[in-house]
């Protein structure tokens, strides 16, 4: 009789729903029901503390220090105070960006957790909580109890494989996105990918691809992995015809640019999906495009992803977590809310390189996203800077002190 009941359940608000294309509206209520509670915690937290008289811990969204853009020549000549050649003043001026960079590194904080003004009852580790009331800590404990006694066993119960047709796919991407309390609202959907062109998104977690594929099918572009992530990928390209480069492939751009310029000159076929980033981002920002899919002469559909971090760390940190303990912890978080934003296509102009129209389309994502537009590449996280940074540095200097030397009112 139980069985039963809940085959009943899961075909009238998981299945039906997924091949229909529609909600019922049951997790936009669990979503404010869930954004009502964090607000009374919060709330509660900063009476504790106001009563003890503590100051609150505030994270600094806009980082920790504060920045003016300006010209490497106008910082310069602050502290030297003129002249064309080389100062002994000049060092302070690079001394004191090398400490910037390391007291408030602006790529190594894009790849670990983003911080929360709010208590969303996920962690106990917040400096926010040593204001925490017996009243909180029960909630947190009740939260717990839902998080894995119940939410945890049901999504694990609510997985199906895809099947090889469009329409099925599609539905079981869908199942996939419900079994993970996903409340997804994506805006212009006019500008949806079409066949013959290539989708790029920011990245933020294995998860962006559930996000969009279950908004319409795609074909992905990606590197082969080992373990649960190569199963997961063995399997999908059963499903639909998909691009898994090896390692030695991926360094042969000739033979990539080939395989995608193949891919979209077939009409018949699906867009392509990538993420030009190359790995993950915390969700605050946007990192260098690898140029190679803007090489390709065909259209590019740019899409913004932002995750809403009070119902749980989207962020897969690939260099902690494994797979298994990544999808542990989507699966015992709140939800998965988030919006996607599909830009209007574009093609690269007259006179554009590859890099220059990546970062085109790199800034319009960010915008739209409200995300940091970052230069820096991400496989920083992985590898020491390339000497060409440290050499555009120095001819940025140099430039300085020629024109300086050129320009009579320094003289």
């Amino acid at each position: 009789m139980l069985f039963n009941a809940n085959c009943l359940a899961l075909l009238v608000f998981i299945i039906v729903p997924a091949i229909l294309g529609v909600s019922f509206g049951i997790r936009r209520i669990y979503m404010k029901t869930l954004l009502k509670i964090f607000e009374w915690a919060t709330l509660r937290m900063e009476r504790g503390a106001k009563e003890r008289n503590q100051q609150l811990y505030k994270p600094c969204s806009n980082g920790i220090i504060a920045k003016e853009p300006v010209s490497l020549e106008q910082e310069i000549q602050e502290p030297r105070g003129g002249g064309g050649e080389f100062d002994m003043s000049d060092i302070l001026y690079f001394c004191r960006r090398g400490v910037e960079s390391i007291v408030d590194d602006e790529v190594t904080k894009r790849f670990t957790a983003e911080e929360l003004e709010s208590w969303n009852l996920l962690t106990r580790s917040n400096y926010n909580l040593h204001h925490i009331s017996a009243r909180l800590t029960v909630l947190w404990g009740l939260g717990v109890l839902i998080r894995y006694g119940f939410l945890l066993p049901l999504r694990y119960k609510n997985k199906l494989y895809p099947h090889p047709t469009s329409k099925v796919n599609l539905m079981c991407y869908r199942i996939c996105v419900r079994a993970l309390t996903a409340i997804i609202t994506y805006h212009d959907s006019d500008n949806k990918p079409k066949n013959g062109g290539i989708c790029v998104a920011n990245h933020t977690s294995p998860i962006d691809v559930l996000i969009l594929a279950s908004d319409g099918c795609y074909s992905m572009v990606g590197q082969a992995h080992g373990g649960l992530m190569g199963f997961i990928q063995k399997t999908l390209v059963k499903a639909c015809p998909h691009i898994w480069f090896e390692r030695s492939e991926v360094k042969d751009r000739h033979l990539v640019a080939k395989r995608l310029s193949d891919h979209v000159a077939d009409k018949t076929k699906l867009p392509i999906l990538i993420f030009p980033e190359g790995t993950c981002i915390n969700n605050t920002s946007v990192m260098m495009f690898k140029k190679g899919s803007f090489e390709i002469d065909c259209t590019i559909y740019p899409v913004a992803i932002k995750y809403d971090p009070r119902f749980g760390n989207a962020f897969w940190n690939s260099s902690k977590f494994r797979m298994v303990t990544y999808l542990l912890h989507m699966m015992s978080s709140w939800a998965v809310v988030c919006s996607v934003w599909y830009l209007p296509p574009m093609k690269r102009e007259e006179g554009e390189d590859a890099v220059q129209f990546a970062n085109r389309v790199k800034s319009a994502i960010a915008r739209k996203g409200g995300l940091v537009d970052l230069l820096w590449d991400g496989g920083l996280k992985r590898s020491k800077v390339k000497e060409v940074f440290k050499e555009e540095q120095q001819k940025l200097y140099s430039k300085v002190l020629v024109s300086r030397q050129e320009d009579p009112e320094h003289s």
